[in-house]
This record gives C-alpha cells, structure tokens and sequence, in this order.
C-alpha cells in the first residue's frame, strides 16, 4: 500500500496546489497564471523536499505520510476583495482534498460493485478485503480516499503556512495585522519544525491518520 499513498500524496498535494491559484484567478488574481503555475504539468509543482525527501523520510519511519508542493503564488492584494475573498482561496485547497476523497470512495465501491460476492471489513483494528476482481483500484481508491482526507483536514489548522491561518487572519482586527505579518514568518518556520520533529505532534497526527482512516473505511 505504500507506492499507493505516495502517488496519492503525490496528487493530493499538487491539486491542492494548484486550486489556490484558480481560485485566485477567479477573484481576479491573475499571478498564478502569469506565473504557468495552472499547469497539470506535475514538474512545475514539485518541491524537492517536501514533495519527495519528506514523504520518503516519513514512510520509512513508519508515520502518516505528508508533504507539500511548490506554493503557487497568489498576490491577495490583486483580489477584488482581498480580506474575504483570501480566505475562499485559502479554503480552494482543503476542498479540492475533499472533492478527491470522494473520488477515492467512488473507486473503491466501484471496485466491490465489479466483484460479486466481495466484501471490506475489520478485523483486529486491519482493513481486510475478500474476493476482489479489481484490488489494485480498491487499493489505489482508499489510498486516495484517505490521504486526501488527512490532507485536507491537517491544512484547516489555523497555524502559518497551513490553510487554516486564513481563518484566523480574518479574525484579526484590521489595525491589527501588520503586527500579525511581522511575526508570520516565524510561526511558519515554528510550525513545520514542531511538524516534523516534535515527538508528541508527530504522535498526536499518527492518532488523528488512524482515527480518519477508520471513519473513511466505516463509510465503504
């Protein structure tokens, strides 16, 4: 299943991507575009650590497989409206994870419905399948299905550089946001050091990948 999460992962991050700069575009930002950054083409999305070293590192030590892609740029202040009209680009990411997770479920029961007498349960806390004509597609669905899930949900943390921080921004008072700029940019570098290395953090996502890979599987 690993190969599976990783082309899943793979997906997930860059359509994530690439989501901000159309919805960005729709609001009239027209940077990511400008930029070629609208492109399918995966080579222009591809961040060396955290699309490939990051995902491999965290697959070989057993935890939840996350990663990032190439940010596509936004310029919030082309927006038409920029403070409400940020939050919507921001919120383009996780619902494109979404729509992606559905997709993945759509091509497991796809799977089940071509194999007669098939069937998907638990047992002992393992995802177990019986009589699959199509496994590789089962396989490749709830790997979709799932990472996007994690994908989707960790990205609504309200900590920079996550998504979620949008939310947060647009709580904040307007007087108060140059204040807020100033210190983004370390609580970006602190959030992905606390990601990545914090042994509690890393053990509290294992929990919260588990707990949504459960839910996911208890939806089939």
């Amino acid at each position: 299943m690993t190969l599976y999460y990783l082309l899943a992962l793979f997906i997930a991050i860059i359509l994530h991507e690439i989501s901000h700069g159309w919805a960005a575009l729709v609001f009239g930002d027209t940077t990511a575009r400008d930029a070629g950054r609208l492109t399918l083409n995966p080579l222009s999305h591809i961040d060396p650590v955290g699309t490939i070293l990051v995902p491999l590192l965290l697959t070989l030590s057993g935890l939840p497989i996350i990663g990032w892609a190439k940010p596509v740029p936004v310029n919030v202040g082309r927006l038409r409206h920029p403070r409400s009209q940020a939050v919507w680009v921001s919120l383009a990411g996780p619902a494109t994870n979404a729509v992606l997770s559905f997709l993945g479920w759509l091509l497991c029961r796809l799977s089940l419905a071509l194999s007669p007498g098939s069937s998907a349960f638990v047992i002992g806390g393992g995802f177990v399948t019986t009589n699959l004509n199509y496994a590789w597609l089962f396989n490749f669905g709830f790997a979709l299905g799932v990472v996007n899930l994690f994908v989707g949900v960790f990205n609504l943390i309200p900590l920079p550089p996550l998504d979620g921080s949008a939310l947060l921004e647009r709580l904040i008072p307007t007087r108060r946001l140059n204040g807020y700029y100033r210190i983004r940019q370390n609580l970006l570098i602190i959030t992905m050091i606390v990601v990545l290395v914090d042994s509690q953090t890393t053990h509290l996502l294992s929990r919260l990948f588990v707990h949504l890979e459960s839910w996911w599987w208890s939806l089939l």
